[in-house]
């Protein structure tokens, strides 16, 4: 029996580093996936295949024990082992159409997706219990996650995502108004390695030393994204703009937002030069993340996809990509 499990990789479309001062985010699961297969096995281990390589320890081995990119499949093998005490050994094999390390995800998928593979060997998960699991998971890498990201490649669609004191709220578009992108969302890799932690800190000392002016650029990502508990996000916001496939408007606003992330400081050359490189057939292009390396995303439309090759340096990945609205999705084999 095969426990088959899919879940979406993630952008920000709008207010990365503005969420954690008090602003909304608007984050968008898009149609790159990881899938993770879990089957039971009579070796006495948990054995973990993926492209970065396979590792195979024994069934009493602490997910402590591993490589940090191991450590979240070992932990949820641990704990689905622990409630079922009958189980031998399991096998887990992740396959991914998700770039690793760039911000788009791809370990917030796995999680989620691993969860509800390796539990699914006894019982469908609900959405609360996946995103329970994903997120004990990924917290053996990043102790300090938000959750934003899980949330998002467990939910699917678009979601908006606020602070609430010490924790995050999210509202979900998925389960309210549907908003919908007709052009495509192409991604481009700067192949630079970002720091999301270095990125953050940058951003705090800008903060420090602008005061003022950090809190107008907040008010202004507020006014960008509009309200999604209102249920159409506000006249004119990001979220209307989408409600009615106005993708003019949108892209505007994608080059708003840019503007406020080249004024706090996280944009470089490279990722300037890729924004410029897009602008004469891109409606709106803007970093997707941390910044300071990682992707950017650029709103084309159909007529002129094919021109992005000749357009882009030839040192750069890219691929195009849409909204998808499933989240984690999940089968039994036999």
């Amino acid at each position: 029996m095969k426990s088959i499990a899919s879940a979406p990789a993630k952008i920000i479309l709008f207010g990365e580093h503005f969420v954690v001062h008090g602003t909304m985010a608007l984050l968008a699961a898009i149609d790159k996936r990881v899938t993770v297969t879990s089957t039971f096995t009579e070796n006495k281990t948990i054995k973990v295949n993926s492209e970065l390589g396979t590792i195979e320890v024994p069934i009493s081995s602490s997910h402590e024990e591993v490589e940090s990119e191991f450590r979240p499949f070992v932990y949820l093998a641990n704990k689905m082992i622990a409630s079922n005490q009958n189980v031998n050994g399991l096998e887990i094999t992740i396959n991914s159409d998700i770039p690793v390390g760039v911000g788009l995800g791809s370990s917030s998928a796995c999680c989620v997706a691993a969860a509800s593979s390796i539990f699914g060997l006894f019982k469908e998960l609900s959405d609360s219990e996946i995103l329970k699991m994903s997120i004990e998971a990924e917290k053996t890498i990043f102790p300090d996650l938000s959750g934003a990201d899980l949330y998002v490649c467990a939910a699917g669609g678009i979601i908006g995502c606020e602070e609430d004191g010490d924790s995050f709220v999210y509202h979900s578009s998925t389960t309210s108004v549907s908003y919908e992108i007709s052009a495509n969302l192409v991604i481009v890799n700067s192949m630079i390695q970002h720091s999301t932690k270095r990125s953050v800190e940058k951003v705090r000392r800008f903060k420090e030393n602008n005061e003022k002016r950090f809190s107008e650029l907040c008010d202004l990502v507020t006014k960008l994204i509009g309200d999604p508990k209102d249920g159409g996000g506000g006249p004119g916001g990001a979220l209307d703009n989408m409600k009615n496939n106005d993708i003019a408007a949108l892209g505007l606003k994608m080059t708003e937002n840019q503007k406020y992330l080249e004024e706090i400081q996280v944009s470089n050359d490279t990722l300037r030069d890729m924004i410029s490189s897009l602008k004469e057939i891109s409606l709106g292009t803007k970093i997707t993340g941390a910044g300071d390396g990682g992707c950017i995303i650029a709103l084309v439309e159909d007529k002129n996809l094919d021109k992005v090759p000749a357009l882009l340096p030839k040192d750069k990945e890219y691929f195009s990509a849409k909204i998808d609205t499933r989240g984690v999705v999940w089968k039994i084999e036999k």
